[in-house]
């Protein structure tokens, strides 16, 4: 007598072996992260949060991942309440406070710092300087400390006494606009790069309203800052990116 054999069962999968689509494809970085984020894409999140600005030049890896990634990075700054601004022309991303269509006070996570006379003189500067340069054919326009001082000195009225006491806080006024990423370091501690976000981050009109309050704050002398060049490129952003520059991010 023969015996029939039952066909050999199929084994039960193994977990280990053949993980489940969640665990295929987590982005999970440590026990309890509930994040929906990849790492490289937290990291971009995370640059452009502490920083004014990014850009191709100076962030070069954070850039490519926020123009590859844009949508979910934008959409985790709207949690925020704080919107994503992008100059594809100069390739520079900022964020800016978000506003709600129907007049009503959103949470802030930024506050505004107005920038003081002397740092008003240097963006200005920079500024003219660096559409001088584009005009001129440079692809990357450089200017020396000492150039930004003596623009800086120019602007001293002539009743001023404390020569030294505006020589310092011209000095901290330059370092104060290099910290903020507007100016990029060279080789020589005294030559600087003039960063591509100084336009976009610091449009016409917001310009105006800075030499505006200058003027208004000195009296409106005659040793004011007029050499402001009044034609805006066709790709510059809209008016309502205007405030972005003195925004700083809260501690």
């Amino acid at each position: 007598m023969t015996t029939d054999l039952d066909p050999t069962p199929d084994l039960a999968p193994d977990p280990a072996a053949d993980p489940a689509p969640d665990d295929a494809t987590s982005v999970s970085l440590w026990e309890g992260d509930e994040g929906g984020l990849e790492h490289a894409q937290r990291l971009a999140l995370v640059t452009l949060l502490k920083s004014r600005f990014i850009s191709a030049r100076t962030h070069p890896r954070d850039w490519t991942v926020l123009v590859e990634h844009e949508r979910v990075i934008r959409s985790r700054l709207n949690d925020l309440f704080l919107e994503l601004a992008i100059d594809r022309t100069r390739e520079v991303a900022w964020k800016r406070q978000a506003v709600s269509e129907a007049g009503a006070r959103l949470p802030t996570l930024l506050y505004d710092a107005a920038w003081s006379r002397e740092e008003t003189l240097v963006l200005v500067h920079l500024r003219d300087r660096l559409r001088a340069g584009h005009a001129g054919g440079d692809a990357r326009v450089y200017i020396d400390r000492d150039d930004v001082l003596d623009h800086v000195a120019t602007f001293r009225p002539a009743h001023a006494t404390d020569e030294a006491g505006d020589e310092k806080r011209a000095r901290n006024a330059f370092t104060s606009v290099a910290k903020a990423g507007l100016l990029i370091p060279t080789a020589s501690e005294d030559r600087f790069e003039i960063s591509e976000a100084v336009e976009p981050l610091l449009p016409l009109e917001l310009l105006q309203q800075l030499l505006e309050q200058l003027r208004e704050a000195n009296g409106g002398g005659a040793d004011q800052p007029t050499d402001v060049q009044a034609e805006e490129p066709e790709s510059a952003p809209a008016a309502d990116t205007d405030g972005m520059l003195i925004e700083e991010d809260a501690e």
